[in-house]
């Protein structure tokens, strides 16, 4: 027996250096010693002098080293080996071939391996799976595939291993065929019965979703490991069978199978909800008493599992007897404080993890962020955005996207906006997120620029993204617009999405086309409770009880729950059209069949209907008897209603209600002057003005919308800063004659400034849906209808002036404004001067 001590070494590895050895053993011996205690660098040089006449000597040595490097990932050490076989012209053989390949696959360097593949004269079975799997590791799939098919092809016979790479493969490339074909291809050989492949099998099926194929694999299997149990219980959690994954546990335990500590992490990774708290904590028992409670991993499953099943208490005692805590832990008991609402713990323990050194990660800040946004706390979000920023966070996509969506959701677009623009990358959910908060706080327009935006960058669109755009086109009323995104939408694969199809069911409705809003409707295969409720809240709007009525009818016929917005768009449809009976009937139906406590929205709609049908006291003594506090727009409803019956009287008490509520809102002076108006009170009408000036209260401006060639033009109260205005007030000037001329006066009445008759005329002439009118007139096709939106509520000039205006022209206008819908054709309105 050969022995070495340092100074030996030292000494014989400086002669090798001088003069070559022929002596195997020594060598082999000497290789060994460095690679032990010496820099295998060191153990290279010993073959620095060898000749083709030690071959022997030489193959062992350079497969040692090969499978030394190979383990260590010693890339340049690799290399040296490889470039001294080739400077010697030392006869590459499979076997120094094989290790040539695994050296080159472990090192990550997948070209260099195939090229000594393709070099290599003969190859066996080790070879072609060492190269295929090479390919797998390295995320080339495809091509371990093809190379698959050439080793077969071959007639090179895969082994077990090979076989195993494959399934990833195929599971990586989610190809469930391929994966079945791998699998008739195992029954035909000796390995169907082997553990190892039949482990695979199991990951490969329930990556696939395929549980059931999974379970037959399982249940066949001769011989089973921890392992097969493991993947299968991961299997089952995975794709959401938690109680059969609970099952099988409770079966490996009656098996005697020892569990380990994946087994722990798996099963209670089923354990997700209140419901399973109970057989978590059985779990968790399980645990402690094979000793694997406070492993990490472990631990931090229980930790999780506790978090779900909303026992915070629990997860913090556990959390505290935790010997070491990393980010997963801290994160774990902060989101289980977030979720139940406990700000303070959730921000000291985030302050406390800091502090013991543990940096957040982006799960940790977006569970803080996620909390700001639902709590809308913006001041606190901001404060957390100043821990983004120091930790260096803020490139990181899922923190950037929560940050966005806190404050979309906080209200403050114009900082969601910058965080959005600040993202050194975007994601499909970081233009979800700022599109949908465009559409939400009324900025159509900039929604649609972001949109365009998206699609330039050939990024996929998904769901969320059409319906938020689409949503913007609703807003908008910009047909033309929402027409151009369906066809995208088509072409992208989303024409049978219920999502997708609710949200255009909604659009076409709000676009004032109710027509193809319930084609649409009808067309759809799948509908859920947002598209009924769609498309009877959309008939609602237009005027169209009757259709509301029915589709309610059958929504109740196709065993669809209706909800408490089913039942506004119900009430809303009677009280627009003054069905008095049916709508109280609704009315009590929602607590007495359906369990639905009325919302303000409900009580707003039954006000208007009784208020409508000229029962004021009923009205007024529903609102009192409300069970909480009546809001402004229920009180505004009445005011509403008084105007409509001229009782200023209760008008006055009402008004008075309002602006405790909302001193600064001038809607409420504008129905009180009005109101007064209609009386006669000419003085009352003048206090009110005065107490408007004495307030700083200004009414809020009138503007209408109209689109034309896909861009919505607006104008104001005698706008003039249209590049087409003298056309516009050529044509409105035109039509004013003409109507006049068939009976039209104009409602002087409805003005609130005091001013001279003529002035007052001049006014009413020049509201902006009048404009918008004669802007459409002078711009689309008269086979075209004119589609106008306002932001108020149509006064009753403008309202008897279009009726006018249809019928002289015998166009068919279609006015949205914040109430409802109003068709206009032949001097008639869809709402029966009902609105």
């Amino acid at each position: 027996m050969l022995v070495f001590n340092n100074t030996v070494i030292i000494r014989t590895l400086a002669a090798l250096q001088q003069k070559p050895i022929h002596h195997h053993k020594l060598c082999n011996h000497l290789m060994q010693f460095c690679s032990g205690r010496y820099t295998t660098s060191k153990a290279a040089n010993a073959i620095k002098g060898e000749t083709v006449n030690n071959s022997r000597t030489c193959f062992n040595t350079y497969m040692r080293l090969l499978q030394e490097y190979a383990q260590m990932k010693s890339l340049m050490d690799g290399r040296r080996v490889h470039a001294h076989i080739k400077k010697n012209a030392y006869d590459m053989d499979m076997f120094l071939g094989n290790q040539l390949v695994n050296m080159y696959v472990k090192c990550r360097r997948i070209e260099d391996a195939v090229q000594v593949f393709d070099e290599m004269r003969k190859r066996n079975v080790v070879s072609w799976t060492t190269i295929i799997g090479g390919y797998i590791q390295s995320g080339r799939c495809e091509d371990g595939l093809t190379l698959f098919k050439r080793m077969r092809l071959e007639g090179k016979k895969p082994n077990h291993v090979t076989l195993a790479g494959i399934l990833r493969a195929s599971a990586e490339l989610g190809n469930p065929d391929q994966g079945l074909q791998i699998h008739g291809l195992i029954v035909r050989t000796e390995y169907e019965s082997d553990i190892f492949l039949n482990n695979a099998l199991l990951t490969t099926y329930a990556s696939f979703g395929y549980v059931a194929d999974a379970w037959t694999v399982f249940d066949k299997m001769p011989e089973r490991d921890t392992v097969s149990w493991n993947t299968m219980i991961v299997g089952y959690t995975q794709n959401g069978y938690c109680q059969e994954a609970l099952r099988l546990y409770g079966w490996m335990l009656w098996t005697a199978i020892e569990a380990d500590h994946v087994t722990f992490a798996s099963v209670l990774g089923a354990c997700a909800g209140p419901e399973a708290l109970q057989q978590g904590k059985g779990v968790h028992g399980h645990a402690i008493r094979n000793g694997f409670e406070l492993e990490e991993p472990v631990g931090n499953a229980l930790l999780t599992m506790y978090v779900r099943c909303r026992s915070v208490e629990s997860a913090r005692r556990l959390f505290d007897r935790m010997p070491e805590r990393d980010v997963v832990s801290w994160t774990n008991l902060i989101k289980g404080y977030v979720q139940t609402e406990n700000d303070e713990d959730a921000l000291q323990s985030f302050r406390q993890m800091q502090q013991e050194g543990i940096k957040p990660n982006e799960f940790t800040l977006s569970s803080i962020l996620g909390r700001c946004a639902i709590s809308r706390d913006l001041e606190l979000g901001k404060q957390v955005h100043v821990f983004v920023i120091k930790l260096d966070c803020k490139s990181n996509v899922c923190v950037g996207n929560t940050l966005v969506d806190m404050y979309n959701k906080c209200g403050s677009i114009e900082d969601a906006c910058q965080v959005f623009e600040e993202m050194p990358e975007q994601d499909v959910i970081s233009w979800t997120m700022i599109i949908s908060g465009y559409a939400q706080y009324g900025y159509g327009e900039e929604a649609l620029k972001c949109f365009c935006r998206i699609r330039r960058t050939g990024m996929k669109l998904d769901t969320f993204v059409f319906t938020s755009i689409i949503r913007a086109c609703a807003d908008l009323a910009s047909l033309e617009q929402g027409k151009q995104i369906h066809a995208c939408t088509m072409k992208n694969g989303f024409a049978s999405d219920v999502f997708v199809g609710s949200a255009f069911v909604n659009m076409y409705a709000k676009c004032g086309n109710i027509e193809d809003s319930r084609k649409l409707f009808d067309k759809m295969v799948t509908r859920d409770l947002v598209t009924w409720n769609s498309m009877i809240v959309g008939y609602a709007q237009h005027g169209h009880d009757k259709d509301a009525l029915e589709l309610f009818e059958h929504l109740q016929q196709a065993g669809v729950k209706p909800d408490d917005i089913t039942f506004v768009g119900v009430l809303f449809a009677c009280s627009h059209v003054g069905l008095l009976h049916e709508g109280c009937h609704y009315f009590d139906s929602m607590s007495r069949e359906y369990g639905i406590s009325p919302t303000m929205e409900h009580y707003a709609c039954i006000v208007d209907l009784l208020g409508r049908a000229g029962h004021l006291d009923k009205a007024e003594a529903c609102i009192n008897n409300m069970p909480f506090e009546p809001s402004a727009l229920v009180w505004q409803t009445l005011l509403g209603a008084c105007k409509i019956h001229c009782n200023s009287e209760m008008g006055k008490r009402v008004a008075d209600r309002l602006l405790e509520l909302q001193p600064q809102d001038s809607a409420t002076y504008v129905l009180l002057s009005n109101l007064y108006s209609a009386a006669g009170r000419w003085d009352d009408r003048t206090k009110v003005r005065k107490m408007m000036e004495n307030m700083g209260v200004k009414k809020e401006r009138g503007y209408s919308w109209i689109e034309v060639k896909n861009t919505v033009h607006a104008f104001g109260v005698g706008d003039t800063s249209h590049p087409q205005t003298t056309e516009i007030y050529t044509k409105l000037h035109e039509l004013i004659r003409q109507i006049k001329e068939m009976g039209y006066l104009p409602q002087t009445n409805s003005v609130l400034h005091d001013m001279e008759l003529e002035q007052q005329e001049y006014t009413l002439t020049h509201h902006s849906e009048k404009l918008a009118i004669a802007f459409g007139l002078i711009s689309l096709s008269p086979m075209t209808q004119i589609r106008i939106i306002k932001n108020l509520r149509v006064c009753g000039d403008c309202h008897t002036a279009i009726k006018f205006i249809s019928q002289s022209t015998g166009r068919q206008i279609v006015m949205r404004d914040v109430n409802r819908f109003h068709h206009f054709k032949d001097g008639l309105c869809s709402c029966g001067d009902y609105w």
